[in-house]
């Protein structure tokens, strides 16, 4: 299972931008998808979380400029930023805990990430 993330870039403050995320591999299920994101100097953070019944979850920084969905169809699960600000410049990584199956049969649950997305927001 893979995971590839797309979408960021560089905005001025008030800009938006929309991240993507597909999972592919031999999938049976997504259970929770999320994004998480990181600055420089700082730990790793959660931004956003949906699960598989569609309950989304926001960290405070974020609430109401940020929104989560997903896409179970396609395996994908995307963050529309908006109201961006200075602070929200990090690495953006998505996350999904997946049921998948294995290659000698059977299925396997585990945690899977992507690699990775600059988001930079200038003032």
């Amino acid at each position: 299972v893979q995971l590839q993330a797309s979408g960021g870039g560089s905005v001025q403050t008030g800009g938006s931008l929309r991240l993507s995320c597909t999972a592919s591999g031999s999938i049976f299920s997504i259970n929770k998808m999320a994004w998480y994101r990181q600055a420089a100097g700082k730990l790793r953070e959660l931004v956003a979380d949906v699960t598989s019944d569609g309950e989304s979850n926001y960290a405070d920084s974020v609430k109401g400029r940020f929104t989560i969905s997903r896409d179970d169809a396609k395996n994908m699960v995307f963050l529309q930023m908006d109201s961006l600000k200075p602070e929200d410049t990090a690495v953006y990584y998505c996350n999904a805990e997946v049921n998948y199956v294995a290659k000698y049969g059977g299925v396997h649950r585990d945690d899977f990430w992507g690699q990775g997305t600059q988001v930079t927001v200038s003032s």
